[in-house]
């Protein structure tokens, strides 16, 4: 039997109760099936000196819980040091407008978002967006100009328009302006 064999085999014999015994450890069954499968990967990563042990279940077990207690005291130690910070900063704009905004661009293919968030957002201008996306300034061109385009369909269509909020600025076309 190869070594990547003997894996599978353990895997399919012991993975669930690895998982209940880690999980009355960490007492998080996420934690205890991510603690498991990290220990499977760790065998993974040396199958020869895997398959010599007496007892793989066991070694696998011990993994497990001592990747699921690390990870606690890491979170342990992250929440005390996210307390002595504080609060995160609330959102800068929570606005009806914006918030459609915000759910218009997610609803734009990756490249057209990317280009409009970099150029807009970010204020880059149209070479260093290319750069950065690792394309050619008229790929971005296009991407913002169809992006614009779905931009203000999806704008338009959606039941918090932004066209009939006061603040909203209009291009000679009717189209909402991004840029505002």
């Amino acid at each position: 039997m190869s070594d990547g064999d003997l894996i599978s085999e353990v895997y399919a014999g012991c993975f669930r109760r690895l998982v209940v015994q880690v999980y009355a450890v960490s007492g998080d069954l996420h934690e205890a099936q991510e603690a498991v499968q990290e220990a499977f990967t760790r065998a993974l990563a040396s199958p020869r000196r895997f398959a010599q042990l007496d007892n793989p279940e066991a070694w696998l077990r011990r993994v497990a819980v001592n990747v699921a207690r690390s990870r606690h005291r890491r979170r342990r130690v992250l929440d005390r040091l996210l307390r002595r910070i504080g609060p995160p900063p609330a959102v800068a704009d929570r606005s009806p407008e914006h918030l459609a905004l915000l759910a218009a661009l997610r609803g734009l293919p990756e490249g057209q978002r990317h280009a409009l968030a970099l150029h807009y957002l970010v204020d880059l201008p149209v070479d260093e967006v290319a750069a950065t996306l690792g394309v050619s300034a008229g790929t971005v061109k296009s991407r913002l100009s169809r992006g614009r385009q779905a931009l203000a369909a999806l704008l338009a269509d959606s039941p918090t328009t932004v066209a009939d909020s006061p603040t909203t600025d209009r291009t000679s076309t009717g189209r909402i302006d991004v840029r505002s």
